[in-house]
């Protein structure tokens, strides 16, 4: 008997939102061990076996932790900021398809739905820093805002080369389009593109000025403390768990590959990127705010441009 589509994604929303605030809190213990190894310190190694309870530690810290809420904020906007990040990564996890068939929201606007969801995510760190009424977080706030309004516009035009080659904005038709080839060849300036762009949204490092702690103190949640804390720290490792699941959708074949199961290897090529994004952290340095915001407009602009237009020239001349 053939199962109803409809209820397929009903039985997937329970699996899919845990699976995905679970990556993000074991993330939390990963990055810091790879990041130790790397830099030849320990990391988390006292709870547990190889420091892995140091993930409950750190809930436990938060959850007793006094949730102080500044007398010279606004305390409704300042209690609410938070949850906007962590609603939104978790709202766009809905059309990531991790298989055939095995998404939440089936839609022909996938990519469209992802970009907006991804610009929702602002609110946290604006409202977040002007509700805080503090120098340092407004300073912070407006910094992410500017950086990452910057970085939505490359963001979304780097992935219309794709749309453009597949015809769809819909993430499964886009992944059945790679069974020939992975899009990351004909589209690798996009890719890079995409990816610098997830970095400055995800505010990961280098491009974590919003909140560099050598300028801005915290930036936008210097004011912030206890679950309000954890909540944009929570929403951080979402967003960069979504960012690879959409660098594997749009450019790696998604679920495509041999021998093993399509949710392996989707599992497979995400944490491949999810460990690309730990790695640059501990490689590269933080530029000047000035440095990344003329690397938006004058270098990375041009090149989603003209990603563009050899992109459509090489369709028309197919087509031809």
């Amino acid at each position: 008997m053939e199962i109803d589509s409809s209820l397929i994604s009903f039985l997937m929303i329970v699996p899919v939102l845990s699976a995905a605030l679970l990556g993000a809190a074991l993330l939390t213990w990963w990055e810091r061990r790879v990041l130790g190894f790397l830099q030849n310190r320990p990391g988390p190694n006292r709870y547990g076996p190889f420091g892995v309870g140091q993930i409950v530690a750190d809930l436990l810290k938060l959850l007793t932790k006094e949730d102080w809420i500044p007398p010279f904020s606004d305390p409704v906007i300042f209690t609410l900021a938070p949850t906007a990040v962590v609603a939104a990564m978790l709202m766009a996890f809905s059309i990531v398809p991790f298989g055939p068939g095995m998404v939440i929201l089936d839609m022909h606007i996938g990519v469209l739905f992802f970009l907006a969801m991804t610009s929702l995510s602002v609110y946290t760190v604006l409202l977040g820093g002007l509700a805080s009424n503090s120098k340092y977080a407004m300073l912070g706030g407006l910094r992410s805002a500017a950086q990452m309004v910057t970085y939505e516009v490359f963001m979304g035009l780097s992935l219309m080369g794709v749309v453009m080659i597949v015809g769809s904005f819909d993430l499964q038709a886009i992944v059945l389009a790679q069974q020939d080839l992975w899009f990351f060849v004909p589209q690798f300036p996009a890719l890079v593109i995409f990816i610098i762009a997830g970095l400055a949204e995800a505010h990961r490092l280098p491009f974590d000025l919003p909140e560099a702690e050598h300028e801005l103190t915290a930036g936008f949640h210097t004011e912030y403390s206890g679950m309000k804390f954890a909540l944009i720290f929570l929403g951080e490792y979402l967003s960069v768990i979504l960012t690879s699941a959409m660098i594997v959708t749009l450019f790696f074949g998604g679920w495509l590959g041999p021998w093993l199961p399509p949710l392996a290897w989707f599992t497979l090529k995400t944490f491949a990127f999810v460990m690309f994004f730990i790695l640059v952290r501990a490689a590269i340095p933080r530029p000047r705010y000035d440095q990344l915001m003329l690397l938006g407009w004058k270098v990375l602009l041009p090149l989603t441009l003209i990603n563009l237009l050899v992109t459509g020239a090489v369709l028309l001349a197919g087509e031809g």
